[in-house]
């Protein structure tokens, strides 16, 4: 084997990311994600250290060769072809797993017989003799995956799967992997917080699984130290000494992390679950190390002193354990003891029902989508700080109104969720004044993982139209107070991601200004687009939801041509058509904006979706000033978005602009950039606006407004109106 080779560790879904940055911290290069695992690369020694110390993954498998299998004959071939020689013995034994995704060959027990057959034919033709099947700890097992008619043939380095360390005969009722445990605890940072002194506990330990992965993560203690047979050990590439040298260190960091480690302790108010829990712990040699103790969960202790600590815990779910109402109180009472006695402290909970982690009373700071075997579940991640703690908020949230209000919001929920998902919507409006007397807009933003490694994050931007004069002031602040009493509950959010705004009639660029400074931005998608918003700082967020479906024509229109965004905002627009609908973006684009601020996030968009070059320009001007200099330089564009505001008297303009008294001689002027066979979208926002179709002389004027009316604004068709402009044939 060379020195360097590729290799396939497999993993439990939902756990490849942290299977990912686990490789990394072991050595491996070129780390590369995959559905149910991660590709790297690495030595015969980074293969062993995967081996022995990764608390996710399953296997670790070595890729010898790959080829064509369309039928079993060249699955046959294919694997005759190979020396054999090179990995077993004449008189070795082998298993074969054999399995198949999108190819003609389906029948796995089929595929690996054939697989073997060829390996048996191979070693009768170059000696006269054949290995045999051995199905428990064979000395060489082979794994075999064809995709779509590609066959992998791999070496299993490791032999059983890596989840079963050892310790673990016979589980209690409805146990949980080992390396399934180990991610909850590793997405749970548990290795930090026991660094810095933090205890442990599990209050429904079952067979101890979490409380012994706590302990040997806190002990630096290898997942696999105690496994007595590993798939390379009758492989004739296994190099014997570097294996030796590798166990030797992993046994001397066992020694010194079992020196300081910190309070770990599991109950269950199950005597059997608690004897099996103990027995595992003396297998895995953490006897002396942790505790378990039967008890109900209303009676468990309250957390030791100390540093803030980490509560794991695995309840039932209902699927094989007991009913979905016999549930509800338990998974109350774990909350309610939580809030009374582990505050400042984390939990992470794994669940298949939903609906069920509601009864806790805490509000998720962090959900992920985990698989505990092929069952699908949420790992819900905790900050035990009242914040987070469903407040009860007296009589207003349950009011009449405020039920109105609620159930309406689901209402809208529900019809928009199919269409959300058929369009991967991340961000769009569910309310808008439906109830006149609940005069609010809701819009929702399903923000992107950060780089700091955040899961995705929902966030409710809610807008109150400022009332008449003529409504009492104390009702409006009672509805006001009634609607930010619901949002949290209706989406599950705690009260920080949601942001009030008062909406009151802007003029002029009032509606740029700045609220607030916290420079905090978040990623959302938008088609093909990467955009950032900011949901503090301004009344607008960077995002004018209603012209999605306008962006979108934008960017199938400028394919291959040159785009100019006038009064650009914040650049969504020139993103799409940089993209473009498939088929490649524009060939340049032009960005035009009055304020340094807006045309910065612009650029930032654009970096954000790897758009950076020379062919990209920004103009900071006044736009009716700067089109004046574009008519004079000759400039001309394919594409051409222009967006006005409906007044503005900005001092960096030279005089007022108003959209009805002006448009016809801005339109004028932005048609004449046009280059021959181009288009031009003239969109506002003004509901009182009227074209003046006589003043457009030259120019075919198609309103396109109900085909820019998103589904989520269909109750407010009066949002914008919207033009296709090209000049007369």
């Amino acid at each position: 084997m060379s020195s360097q080779h590729r290799f396939f560790a497999t993993a439990p879904k939902g756990l490849e990311g942290l299977l990912a940055d686990e490789l990394r911290r072991l050595g491996a290069a070129n780390v590369g994600e995959a559905r149910a695992g991660v590709g790297f690369q690495g030595d015969l020694s980074c293969a062993y250290r995967v081996c022995l110390w990764s608390r996710i993954a399953n296997r670790v498998l070595m890729p010898v060769t790959s080829f064509p299998a369309a039928d079993p004959e060249q699955l046959y071939a294919g694997v005759l072809a190979l020396d054999w020689a090179e990995h077993l013995t004449k008189d070795g034994t082998l298993l074969v797993d054999f399995s198949s995704v999108r190819s003609a060959i389906t029948h796995t027990q089929f595929g690996a017989q054939k697989v073997k057959d060829a390996i048996c034919d191979r070693f009768r033709h170059d000696t006269g003799e054949r290995p045999s099947v051995q199905r428990e700890r064979p000395d060489l097992r082979i794994n075999v995956f064809v995709n779509r008619d590609q066959a992998t043939v791999n070496i299993d380095l490791s032999g059983d799967s890596l989840h079963r360390r050892g310790y673990r005969l016979d589980g209690a009722s409805a146990p949980l992997k080992e390396n399934l445990a180990a991610g909850i605890l590793q997405r749970a940072d548990w290795a930090t917080i026991a660094n810095d002194g933090g205890a442990f506990v599990d209050p429904m330990c079952g067979s101890g699984t979490l409380v012994i992965e706590a302990a040997m993560m806190a002990a630096d203690i290898a997942p696999g130290l105690q496994r007595e047979h590993w798939g390379f050990l009758g492989w004739k590439g296994h190099d014997a000494d570097r294996w030796a040298a590798l166990k030797a260190d992993a046994l001397r960091r066992r020694e010194k992390g079992l020196e300081n480690l910190p309070s770990i302790d599991g109950f269950d108010a199950s005597g059997q679950a608690i004897e099996t829990a103990w027995d595992n712990a003396a297998r895995a040699g953490l006897l002396e190390h942790i505790t378990f103790a039967q008890r109900a969960i209303k009676d468990c202790a309250a957390a030791p002193e100390g540093p803030p600590g980490l509560v794991a815990v695995n309840p039932p779910y209902g699927e094989r354990l007991g009913e979905h109402e016999d549930l509800t109180l338990l998974y109350k009472t774990l909350g309610d003891g939580l809030k009374a006695h582990h505050q400042g402290w984390r939990a992470t909970l794994i669940t298949s029902d939903a609906e069920l982690s509601k009864s806790l009373g805490i509000r998720a700071r962090h959900i992920n989508k985990v698989y505990n075997g092929a069952l699908e579940c949420l790992l819900l991640r905790f900050e035990l700080d009242p914040k987070w703690f469903m407040k009860q908020r007296g009589d207003r949230a349950k009011e009449p109104g405020a039920q109105m209000f609620a159930n309406r919001l689901r209402k809208n929920l529900k019809q928009l969720a199919r269409w959300r998902k058929q369009q991967s919507i991340q961000c769009f409006r569910c309310y808008d004044a439906d109830m006149p007397e609940y005069a609010f807009a809701v819009d929702v933003y399903d923000t992107e993982p950060s780089a700091q490694g955040t899961e995705q994050t929902r966030w409710i931007i809610v807008q109150e139209y400022a009332a008449p004069s003529s409504v009492d002031p104390r009702k409006v602040r009672a509805r006001r107070e009634q609607v930010l009493a619901v949002l949290p509950e209706v989406f599950e959010i705690p009260e920080e991601q949601v942001v009030f705004k008062l909406r009151e009639r802007q003029r002029g660029s009032n509606q740029y200004e700045k609220q607030q400074a916290t420079r905090h931005f978040h990623e959302v998608h938008e088609g093909p687009c990467r955009l950032w918003v900011n949901f503090e700082d301004y009344l607008d967020t960077g995002l004018f939801l209603d012209h999605r479906l306008t962006r979108a024509l934008l960017g199938e229109l400028a394919t291959g041509r040159s785009f100019l965004n006038l009064f650009a905002y914040t650049g969504a627009a020139t993103v799409h058509a940089a993209l473009g609908a498939g088929q490649g973006g524009a060939a340049a684009t032009t960005t035009v904006d009055m304020s340094r601020t807006y045309l910065d996030i612009a650029r930032r968009n654009l970096a954000l979706n790897g758009q950076r070059g020379d062919e990209h320009r920004f103009e900071q001007d006044d736009c009716i000033a700067w089109i004046d200099k574009a008519l004079i330089r000759g400039l001309r564009f394919g594409v051409i978005f222009l967006d006005p505001p409906t007044f503005s008297n900005s001092k960096r303009m030279e005089d007022s602009f108003d959209i009805q008294r002006d448009h016809v001689e801005l339109i004028q002027k932005t048609a004449a950039l046009l280059e021959p066979g181009g288009v031009l979208i003239f969109s506002n926002n003004f509901r009182r606006f009227k074209i003046d179709p006589k003043g457009l002389t030259g120019l075919q004027v198609e309103d396109i407004s109900a085909q820019t009316i998103p589904r989520d604004f269909e109750r407010n068709t009066k949002i914008h109106r919207c033009w296709k402009i090209t000049r007369a044939t």
